[in-house]
């Protein structure tokens, strides 16, 4: 069985599963779906396309599923979803997708502190930090065990590789490539996240393998055809060497140098 505060209003056609906690002041609209076990501080507000999996905690103020901030917008049913086990502080907000690719998502095990905006069509990964007061615009791509610091905004359709980590204040219009560190204005590659991979239990050895790679890769002697090709020679079967050079050449606004 929840426990739901009299003083929260829940639409009759919202479903919540069991063992939820709803606080005082929560709005909860139609067209929702709670899964078991989420806690709902005071004065969270769940709107109409909503998919909540089971295990979060929503901090007060927190706002999902409102309407996109995009004039493309015309009331088409789409959804916010978010998975398990999530931390969700005060203040953020989840806007819903639009017809682009019809839902927002953010998976499991992340954190979102306070004031975090989180875009129409985003897709936020897995087991990801994102610090207080950044901003992620629409249909951008964060990979999973991505670091995000305080106050970063990133432009829409940019991608945030696995493992990389971004330093406060950082403005990015290009995509952040995985095991890297980036920071500074403008962006700039500032080497690997070396801190991030050692606590992720990554060897020496492949950590060695992927800071060969990125010797490689900004080496503007040669071609980008060219530093690809001589990686592919280098490591022929290496998933975190694979991962690399796919998310690369699959970059649209280009990576960060």
């Amino acid at each position: 069985m929840s426990t739901i505060s009299p003083l929260a209003y829940i639409d009759p056609a919202a479903k919540i599963g069991e063992g939820c906690e709803i606080g005082p002041f929560c709005y909860i609209d139609k067209n929702v779906v709670i899964g078991d076990n989420n806690k709902l501080m005071n004065s969270v507000t769940v709107l109409s396309g909503a998919r909540i999996g089971n295990g979060n905690i929503f901090f007060p103020g927190a706002v999902i599923s409102a309407i996109p901030q995009d004039l493309k917008f015309r009331g088409e049913e789409t959804t916010a979803e978010i998975g398990d086990n999530n931390k969700i502080r005060e203040n953020v907000t989840i806007n819903r997708g639009t017809n682009a690719k019809k839902r927002t998502v953010v998976g499991n095990g992340n954190l979102l502190m306070e004031g975090v905006h989180v875009a129409h069509d985003a897709i936020v990964g897995n087991n990801c930090i994102i610090g207080n007061s950044t901003k992620i615009a629409g249909e951008v791509i964060v990979d999973d065990f991505a670091v995000i610091s305080a106050s970063v905004l990133i432009h829409q359709f940019c991608r945030v590789g696995s493992y990389s980590m971004l330093g406060g204040g950082t403005r990015t219009s290009q995509d952040i490539p995985p095991y890297s560190t980036v920071a500074r204005e403008p962006a700039t590659y500032c080497g690997l996240n070396l801190i991030g991979l050692r606590r992720h239990k990554f060897s020496p050895q492949q950590i060695e393998d992927i800071h060969e790679v990125y010797r490689v890769l900004y080496n503007r002697s040669f071609t980008m055809d060219e530093r690809i090709a001589q990686i592919h020679a280098q490591f022929p079967d290496n998933p975190d060497v694979d991962y690399i050079l796919h998310f690369v050449q699959a970059s649209k606004r280009g990576i960060v140098y």
